[in-house]
């Protein structure tokens, strides 16, 4: 079984998601974590299925929120660069995940 790696940059945008549904309604935040880590822990079945956007990352749409999760194998890994609105300008998207090959 691959090893999920999720970066920091991807923690980041998960906490950035806690925080806005927080501020809709007390409780959807952890709803949001719940649900995306969810996501991400079905690629232990699922990695690899899904289609390549912006030509190096697979990505996973959420079951339950309008978000995308960004990841490649890297050997025996999985790493998770980036967990994104799917409503953000797909300009935006590139950028993010074209800034991220770079570091």
């Amino acid at each position: 079984m691959k090893r999920i790696r999720i970066l920091e940059a991807a923690r980041q945008d998960l906490l950035a998601g806690y925080g806005f549904y927080e501020k809709q309604a007390k409780g959807i935040g952890r709803y949001f974590l719940d649900a995306l880590y969810s996501d991400i822990e079905s690629l232990h079945i699922s990695a690899g299925v899904h289609g390549v956007c912006f030509g190096h990352y697979h990505r996973l749409l959420s079951k339950r929120f309008p978000w995308s999760v960004y990841y490649q194998f890297e050997g025996e890994e999985i790493r998770i660069y980036a967990v994104l609105d799917s409503r953000l300008n797909p300009d935006s998207t590139r950028q993010r995940l074209m800034s991220e090959q770079e570091t």
